[in-house]
Parts: C-alpha cells; structure tokens; sequence
C-alpha cells in the first residue's frame, strides 16, 4: 500500500515522497529510507524496490531530493550532496515520528550519488541500523576526471570560477544539462545516461528535468564519499557494483569496499550502471538487498 507523504528538512524546505507500508504490519515496522541518484526523481524504478521490501513486511519513505522532482526548494536543478545527506537525516527523523515505523529499526538505501550519500550518512548518524549502497559515487574527482577528457580540464575550471564569479555579483548560476546526445556537453556525457533518461521521460510521466546548476558539477568534483566507508561499521554494510559501470567505475567501489570492516557483504552484477534498476539485474540483486535488511533490522 503506497501514500503520498511530506515533511519539512531542518531548514524548512518541503520534501516530498511516497510511504510503503510493509505487508501484514499494523504496528511500528522496520523501515527503509530511499532516494534517488544525481537528478533523478523517484519515479525512476524506486517504487520498484519499495514494493519489493513490502512484500517481506519491510516499509519504506521514498522521497525526492530538495530542488527536484516533487519537492521544494531552489535553485531547481540545484544538487549539494551536503545538502542531500542532511535531508536523508532529517528523512530519518520524519520516519521516526510515525506510527508504523520503528524507530530503532531504520535502514537506508541509495543509488548512484544517493549510493553515496548513504555511505556518509551510515557512518555518522548511529540511528541508521542497515546500509545498502548500489552502484555508488565514492570518489567525486577521480570519477569525473574518468568521464571528463584531460584537455577539456582547463576549460571547466575556467566555467567553475567564472560561475562562482557571477553568483558572487548576485546573477544567476550557469547550468548544464545532465544527459545529451555523444558529443555535447552534458554533466554525464556518456551514451548510456543519455538513453537512460530520455527513454524514461518519452514513456513516464514525472517532474525530471535535463538541467542542473554548473555549481552542482563543481560540487561533484570535490565530494569524496569514499573516506566515510571505514567509518560504518559496526552497521552492516551491503555493497553493490555493476561490473560494466563507466560513471562510478567497478573497481573505485571494489576498492572502497576493501577498506570497509565487519559486517559487510559484496555483490557484484554484470551490467552497466542504469541496467542496475531493472531486468535480470533487479531480480539478481533485489532479493539480496531485501535479505540484507530482513537481517540487520
């Protein structure tokens, strides 16, 4: 069973979102907290995984990012991970308020940027009991110089400065869109983002936009995620990596996995980064996610 819900961050933005509640619970339940990845919106297969995690009696609080998708905030397009990691935390405590979530049994999972955020988030706010991270960012700079041609380096510092300039005069920030045809500039510039979104937004209906903040590009270079992932433990970690993944390379999260302790748990699949979410893969991984939780919350 699936509702609308909303709830306000500490700074009083709106955030809004989707409640599953677990199937067979009347009482305060375990309870998963979700959000999607750089852009994206829930719509994007999220609810796919939520009603997953219900069939086993595991709810879960889906929700959108500040500046996107169904929730408030601005500037639109806007993306600080600061900001994202402090709305999973203020997610928590809107978990933690209702009835049907127990609150010492809150798990969190991301995806992509939100894969990151939940690294962060699983080291520093101990009312996290679970941490499933999917195909996650965990190193902002090394990532992007992977996706980014050296010789264009010096032209994006120039736009960095220049953006930073401008907001300093009180103007409005420069922007760039996510995905884009091979070729032209986009914040993600590889064919497979490109096909990922707009296939979604041609045959769903949502609030996804192709258009971010350059100051949000900025950010991304410099979020290094990958240092909190010692710091999770003793929370249980699950890992996931997809073995063809160009925009957050397998072998950046093999190695940040290594330097996690006890208890943890690898998966890898065989796919690039967007065919996580669906197909084969979801029903390779899913069940492994949803029985990481079943055990740790």
């Amino acid at each position: 069973m699936r509702r609308d819900i909303e709830f306000k961050t500490e700074d009083g933005v709106t955030l809004r979102g989707w409640f599953y509640q677990g199937k067979g619970t009347k009482g305060p339940a375990p309870t998963v907290v979700m959000a999607h990845g750089f852009s994206a919106v829930k719509e994007m297969y999220l609810g796919d995984f939520a009603e997953f995690f219900a069939e086993e009696g595991i709810s879960t609080l889906v929700y959108d990012h500040r500046n996107l998708g169904d929730s408030d905030g601005s500037p639109r397009g806007h993306i600080d991970p600061r900001q994202q990691i402090d709305g999973y935390r203020d997610a928590i405590t809107h978990a933690q308020s209702m009835d049907e979530v127990d609150a010492d049994r809150i798990g969190i999972w991301g995806s992509s940027y939100s894969g990151a955020h939940v690294l962060v988030v699983g080291a520093i706010d101990r009312r996290v009991k679970c941490v499933v991270s999917q195909v996650p960012l965990v190193a902002g700079l090394e990532s992007a110089r992977r996706l980014i041609r050296g010789d264009h380096w010096a032209m994006l510092r120039a736009g960095f400065e220049a953006d930073r300039a401008a907001r300093m005069r009180g103007e409005p920030g420069a922007r760039m869109p996510v995905a884009a045809p091979e070729g032209e500039p986009a914040v993600l510039p590889t064919p497979d983002t490109y096909e990922f979104f707009t296939e979604f937004a041609k045959s769903n209906e949502s609030k996804w936009e192709n258009d971010v903040t350059m100051h949000s590009v900025e950010l991304f270079t410099e979020y290094e995620p990958g240092v909190y992932v010692p710091r999770i433990s003793p929370t249980p970690l699950l890992l996931i990596a997809a073995t063809g993944d160009h925009l957050t390379p397998y072998d950046l999260t093999a190695k940040a996995y290594e330097e996690a302790l006890e208890p943890k748990k690898f998966l890898s699949i065989p796919c690039k980064h967007f065919e996580a979410y669906t197909g084969d893969n979801f029903k390779m991984s899913a069940p492994v996610q949803r029985e990481w939780f079943k055990t740790h919350l």
